[in-house]
């Protein structure tokens, strides 16, 4: 049997939601690496993954909560990795968006699983403590998927505009396909919002216990998260891993104390590009598939956006992804049952 070539790309917060609740329990497949998961978090005297996974119902203020939900995506993420089938699949590169770079270092093999989980709970914690800033979401594509440059240039004006304002802050977080994820303070996303046309009935989108990732707002947490997560944690990477740059980490060429300065660096302090990432991917590595892992099912927009974006097999819209999607699919999402059984 010819295996499939694949990138594995992780999700990143906002994905363990009220459907995703008893993930671990459904799916995770190494049980004594959870137990130790959870013994690192009793050691802290946090509540274990096992008992939020497994909460008779989902609460929002206790599930999205940096410390909480940190640890169960990474956890849900990693078990998704482990799951995937080797004989079938031949992954050949991993990639994240936003905290899924934490579990890409992790599923890449430049982080024990142990020690990834270390970095998101830490990191995951940190940010919580802060809890500086927020994030809000705005798309700059139609229903059709199709770029729009001028819409996005437009919006990133306004963006810096409302930041020379005096006691507003407001940068770009993450750069999502179609969508722009902004980090501000109070002051500068209240003003963005105000700014901008509803769309769709639902943008723009405030996060909730989301801090202002991916900005120099969060310098306090970097510097706090370098003090106590020490470079000799990562290693060689086993997969190619391509960052929130698009720049990629190379197995037996990586300088790891680089790979260190910038995870708890530029990963936090600077926006973070996952649709470069995606080209890179897509170009460097032409797989047949990309596989996102759960938990949730709301990357694989995002991921169809920005390859349409590259011009990947030439898709220019929505329509071209879904007639490409029905006659040889390109992108498995394994938080979606039907999906998620054609790659185990």
């Amino acid at each position: 049997m010819t295996r499939k070539t694949a990138v594995v790309i992780c999700p990143g917060r906002g994905t363990y939601t009220k459907t995703e609740l008893g993930y671990l329990g459904r799916f995770f497949p190494d049980r004594a690496l959870l137990a130790r998961f959870d013994a690192a978090r009793a050691a802290l005297g946090q509540e274990t993954l096992t008992a939020l996974d497994s909460a008779p119902a989902y609460s929002v203020a206790k599930h999205t909560r940096g410390d909480n939900a940190s640890g169960l995506i990474f956890a849900a993420t990693y078990g998704d990795f482990l799951a995937i089938n080797r004989d079938k699949i031949d992954v050949v590169a991993v990639t994240g968006n936003s905290m899924g770079w934490y579990s890409t270092l992790a599923c890449g093999g430049a982080l024990a699983p142990e020690a990834g989980f270390e970095v998101v709970n830490t990191m995951g914690t940190l940010m919580q403590e802060a809890l500086i800033g927020g994030q809000t979401l705005y798309p700059f594509v139609g229903d059709d998927w199709q770029n729009d440059p001028a819409q996005k240039a437009d919006l990133m004006a306004l963006v810096a505009e409302i930041d020379t304002r005096p006691g507003h802050a407001l940068t770009l977080s993450i750069d999502l396909g179609g969508m722009l994820v902004l980090a501000g303070n109070d002051e500068g996303l209240k003003a963005f919002e105000a700014s901008v046309p509803p769309v769709q009935g639902r943008f723009p989108m405030r996060l909730q216990n989301h801090a202002a990732f991916h900005s120099a707002l969060q310098a306090p947490v970097a510097e706090k998260g370098r003090a106590r997560l020490a470079p000799s944690l990562f290693g060689q990477p086993t997969l190619p891993m391509v960052d929130g740059r698009g720049t990629i980490w190379w197995p037996g060429a990586t300088d790891t104390e680089r790979l260190w300065d910038y995870t708890l660096g530029h990963q936090v302090l600077e926006p973070y590009d996952f649709t470069t990432a995606i080209r890179t991917a897509a170009r460097e590595f032409a797989p047949d598939l990309f596989i996102i892992t759960g938990p949730g099912t709301t990357l694989g927009g995002a991921v169809a956006q920005s390859l349409i974006l590259a011009n990947w097999r030439n898709m220019g819209s929505k329509a071209d992804f879904q007639s490409l999607q029905q006659s040889a699919p390109l992108l498995a999402s394994m938080g979606m049952e039907d999906q998620r059984a054609t790659v185990l």
